[in-house]
């Protein structure tokens, strides 16, 4: 039965069952990938590539959590940050999973893209899951974050030091332009070190899953949905005891 009796010679619709709750859509406004701009500051000055990266992974990809948990939370009223942000690492621990799968480029500037892709997708889920522990994710407090929790930095306090170094640098090359490059294939080599220290996966292995056919997809969907969710776990942690009103656990000597 599609509707109800009739009033005044018009058909009422029967009423719907209730919707179940589900996960809030994807916001679309940011890119899936570090955009070319950010590639080539990378390029440009491959040392300090994890700081450039978390930098303006926070400029933006934190604006976007934020939105993502402000709508998730109007859309699932009562939803509880844990499980805000299991629906998160859910969601990027997949890309994850997938970005180490599917890329088409080979050899030693496929291996830097996937890791950066990877960076940047391990980036994005930290920010949203500190958004569903309700802590700022546009906060510069979490380009710090990101280094430590990525273990390019051992401490707070150096990964100040370098973001403010790279910051610097940024600065620098916009008024002055970039200074003589070395060797490209040079350039590419460090840049991949460095972005997959920041995602966690041995640049070693990144180079062998791109040469060895067939290795890709396995290796890759294996080392990249590792390193996420070590990755997710430690963010969560972070951010649990961090969030708003949570008094953290005295520290021992």
């Amino acid at each position: 039965m599609t509707d109800s009796t009739p009033v005044d010679g018009q058909p009422v619709p029967a009423p719907r069952p209730p919707a179940t709750p589900a996960e809030p859509a994807e916001p679309l406004d940011a890119p899936e990938a570090p955009p070319a701009r950010l590639w080539d500051r990378m390029r440009d000055d491959p040392q300090y590539a994890p700081e450039h990266l978390a930098l303006e992974a926070v400029r933006r990809l934190g604006p976007e959590a934020a939105r993502w948990a402000e709508r998730a939370r109007a859309e699932q009223p009562g939803i509880s940050a844990e499980a805000l942000a299991d629906q998160a690492v859910r969601r990027f621990v997949n890309r994850a999973r997938l970005s180490g799968a599917v890329s088409g480029a080979a050899g030693l500037p496929g291996a830097v893209i996937d890791v950066g892709v990877l960076a940047w997708t391990q980036a994005r889920m930290v920010l949203h899951i500190a958004a569903a522990y309700g802590v700022e994710p546009q906060h510069t407090d979490r380009a710090t974050d990101l280094l430590v929790l990525q273990k390019v930095h051992k401490v707070a306090e150096t990964a100040r030091l370098a973001l403010g170094v790279a910051a610097g640098r940024e600065r620098a090359g916009a008024l002055f332009g970039g200074g003589s490059q070395p060797a490209l294939g040079r350039v590419m080599l460090k840049l991949g070190v460095r972005l997959a220290q920041m995602a966690g996966v041995r640049a070693a292995k990144r180079v062998f899953a791109k040469v060895v056919p067939g290795a890709a997809i396995i290796l890759g969907t294996w080392a990249n949905s590792s390193a996420t969710k070590d990755l997710a776990n430690r963010s969560r942690a972070l951010y649990a005891q961090h969030r708003p009103g949570v008094v953290p656990p005295p520290r021992h000597p």
